[in-house]
């Protein structure tokens, strides 16, 4: 079967990374996958991607609907046929999905990798308008859907999803090898300057408005005053940062935040140098980052929006509403921290159904599926 999956970039987000990995577990033999993304900048997967046999095909102006059916039309027949259009892109999926049909592409499936009802519902009416037609066009032309929780297909497929046969779910997995590393905290602290003795509160995730580091920082103010020892490590890039950079300076809490940007070596990061994770979120699908924390076998503090679908190690998660006040968030993060030292670095057992080859076989199971569809 040959595959385009369509995603903006390759670079490492959530998605992204689960994609790649996916790419490097899934029989090669059987799946051929190339990649469709909208943007001529080099990602940090592609040399990846393309070492496994794998095409990046850019696909330019997404904004301008008739640019961006020429060239996605010029990829299908220069690069193609392909058997399948898996689509990646949220919303612009409907579009995708309606040219993927319109170009005789057989099947066509939609991922729903998040969930922004909240975000959508305060949209302006120009943008519901948009959201109105998208969705229409999913449902019209997608043969297959899946989500990676079940929020995430609420928001993709609407609240009545179940009834539809098309629409499943598929649970994100990660690679777990890398947890059951020995890692060297000490020199894993030193080499990202984090003071001897610290109490270090993680994050991981791109800079934007969903992963709420505006709050963050007015957590991090409170526990400051409490806890002399404590220090934020966020690990990430994204729009946001120089905001959110200002604002740490402006509260004068520059010396204790470390911005590491955006690295290939989390889970390194996560069991040697974190001592909780962090997640207050607006808004997630199934976070990949939280998956891999409680991988790291790291106490995690995050807000009650979170699928409970990322809760896989519940001894490790405490739960939060976003209506409580950082106060409260600061002393169960400090709480958590200093649990920290009680809890063991193994790689707990109830990830065992949270793996990447787990989340490959059943990515294969819905290609297999989608195909008797329609047979």
């Amino acid at each position: 079967m040959r595959i385009l999956h369509v995603v903006g970039g390759l670079n490492r987000g959530g998605a992204e990374t689960w994609l790649v990995q996916i790419l490097r577990h899934v029989d090669r033999r059987k799946y051929q996958m190339d990649f469709l993304v909208h943007s001529e900048q080099p990602g940090a997967y592609d040399e990846e991607v393309k070492a496994l046999g794998a095409r990046v095909l850019p696909c330019l102006s997404p904004s301008n609907p008739i640019r961006y059916s020429i060239n996605f039309r010029r990829i299908l027949r220069q690069y193609g046929p392909y058997d399948c259009v898996h689509s990646h892109v949220h919303w612009y999926s409907g579009f995708v999905l309606f040219l993927a049909a319109k170009n005789q592409v057989p099947l066509r499936i939609v991922h729903g990798h998040t969930d922004t009802r909240t975000l959508d519902c305060a949209s302006s009416p120009l943008r519901k308008a948009y959201l109105r037609t998208m969705a229409k066009l999913i449902h019209r032309y997608a043969t297959a859907g899946i989500a990676v929780s079940e929020n995430a297909a609420a928001s993709q497929f609407s609240d009545s999803w179940r009834s539809d046969p098309r629409w499943n779910l598929c649970p994100l997995g990660i690679d777990v090898s890398p947890f059951q590393e020995e890692v060297d905290a000490r020199a894993v602290r030193a080499e990202l300057g984090l003071p001897p003795g610290a109490s270090v509160i993680g994050h991981v995730g791109r800079f934007v408005e969903a992963k709420n580091h505006q709050f963050l920082v007015e957590i991090a103010e409170r526990l400051c005053r409490e806890e002399p020892s404590a220090v934020f490590l966020l690990v990430g890039d994204g729009p946001l940062r120089p905001e959110i950079e200002a604002r740490v300076r402006a509260k004068r809490l520059w010396d204790r935040f470390f911005f590491v940007g955006i690295r290939a070596d989390v889970p390194r990061i996560m069991k040697g140098a974190m001592d909780c994770f962090l997640f207050p979120s607006l808004y997630e699908g199934l976070s990949m980052a939280l998956l891999e924390a409680q991988a790291a076998g790291l106490p995690c503090v995050i807000s009650d929006r979170v699928p409970a679908e990322g809760s896989a190690v519940e001894q490790l998660i405490g739960r939060l509403s976003l209506t409580e006040s950082p106060e409260t968030w600061a002393r169960a993060s400090i709480e958590a921290a200093r649990a920290s030292r009680n809890v063991s670095r193994t790689l707990p057992p109830e990830l065992a159904g949270c793996t990447i080859g787990t989340s490959a076989a059943r990515v294969e199971s819905a290609y297999c599926e989608a195909t008797l569809r329609r047979t």
